[in-house]
């Protein structure tokens, strides 16, 4: 299932947040559950808060930096800015994707990319 697992939430992800194309919904199943205590679960919830997040931040990018998947999870590793001037953030999305391909869960954990750092490795 891995395969599947990882196309299904990589094509959501990239439409979504890569291509700010709030339609990626479609890769939602009914019961999707949101964990990020900002935006309500349900494809409508998610449809209306990005569609608001890209209004506020017309310049966000947001750049895929690795795709971890095993079994009906898959964790993406991405660098989100709201524009070029803006450190940003490291965001690990967290999807669970069932075995049809819908995606009936998400997490999400966010760190701040700092100005200085106590190591000389990058975030990313």
């Amino acid at each position: 299932m891995t395969p599947c697992t990882r196309s299904t939430a990589t094509a959501y992800f990239d439409q979504l947040l890569v291509g700010k194309d709030v339609n990626a919904v479609e890769h939602l199943a009914p019961e999707y559950h949101q964990h990020n205590p900002t935006i309500p679960s349900g494809t409508a919830g998610l449809r209306d808060t990005f569609t608001a997040f890209f209004q506020q931040f017309p310049r966000l990018t947001v750049d895929r930096k690795r795709v971890i998947a095993e079994g009906g999870l898959v964790a993406i590793h991405a660098h989100y800015r709201t524009s070029p001037e803006d450190r940003g953030q490291a965001v690990v999305d967290i999807f669970r994707v069932r075995p049809d391909g819908k995606i009936v869960e998400q997490w999400d954990v966010v760190q701040d990319v700092p100005a200085m750092s106590a190591n000389d490795n990058t975030m990313f």
